[in-house]
């Protein structure tokens, strides 16, 4: 068994059913954390749970939304538990047509919110170039290996 993602009746990705359920699962708990929809809801198969539709618009400030939040974290941790998920959300997005840039690494962005998990040494609120490269060539090979 699998599941879908799509957007209209072009299939974004085609998971198997333990890796879409994991997906899924992250995409609510990264919803409650950045406080965003993701744009990922029911399918045009209704009451097929298995089949799930892409909101591209919503998606969109989703994703933009959580590699900001990813590349600013500053925390080991956090970006080893968060950098799979959030790559595989980019090559989503990006199947999608959906252009998401990399922030600059240094430029000192923030969207707004307080900092709560800091790990010092280090400065949480800049991008840094190994983050961003990382995230960037992860997502690259994500999309290599997601089926369609």
């Amino acid at each position: 068994m699998s599941m879908y993602f799509d957007i209209g009746d072009e299939t974004l990705w085609n998971p198997s059913n333990g890796a879409g359920r994991l997906f899924l699962r992250q995409v609510e708990l990264f919803e409650a954390e950045l406080r965003l929809p993701s744009g990922i809801g029911q399918g045009k198969y209704w009451g097929d749970p298995d089949t799930l539709e892409v909101d591209p618009v919503v998606y969109a400030e989703f994703v933009r939304g959580l590699v900001a939040w990813h590349c600013r974290a500053g925390h080991s941790v956090i970006l080893a538990l968060s950098e799979g998920f959030v790559a595989t959300a980019v090559a989503l997005a990006r199947r999608a047509g959906i252009e998401v840039e990399m922030p600059e690494a240094g430029s000192g962005h923030v969207d707004g919110g307080v900092q709560r998990d800091v790990q010092l040494p280090g400065n949480p609120r800049t991008a840094s170039t190994t983050v961003v490269t990382a995230l960037d060539t992860r997502a690259q090979e994500m999309d290599r290996w997601m089926a369609r």
